[in-house]
């Protein structure tokens, strides 16, 4: 069985709270409360953002055509970033709530750099455009 089935299937499952309403409900995984799923996911949109900032900065350098890149790094950073400040906002407690606090933190970080290196790309991509 493929790794990308066996997530789909943890996904496609119903997020219960407690391990104990896990239990109660048949799953036997317990992936976490919703608000830790949205801080993971605000966090991977956040990273995606970084890894695409980093080859638009990259490929500017060399006079490369990724320029959508950088926009996207930008606009994936900014998302993923505010979504982070919005779960952050909206904690209860602090780390070891279940509330996402840590993911929140690194999403709202890496949303962060993501905007600023996707930024970089975009400007320096400008610069190296011939007659522009």
């Amino acid at each position: 069985m493929s790794v990308l089935i066996v997530l789909a299937a943890q996904a496609a499952s119903p997020v219960c709270t407690t391990a104990a309403e896990c239990a109660g409900q048949g799953v036997d995984t317990f992936i976490g409360t919703p608000d830790r799923v949205w801080a993971s996911v605000a966090a991977l949109v956040s990273l995606s953002g970084v890894v695409l900032g980093r080859l638009g900065l990259r490929s500017a350098r060399r006079g490369g055509g990724w320029r959508r890149a950088g926009l996207a790094a930008v606009v994936l950073g900014l998302t993923g970033g505010l979504n982070g400040a919005a779960n952050l906002a909206s904690a209860d407690g602090g780390l070891g709530t279940g509330n996402g606090v840590a993911g929140g933190a690194a999403a709202l970080a890496l949303g962060l750099a993501g905007a600023v290196l996707g930024g970089l790309a975009l400007a320096r991509s400008r610069r190296a455009e011939p007659g522009g």
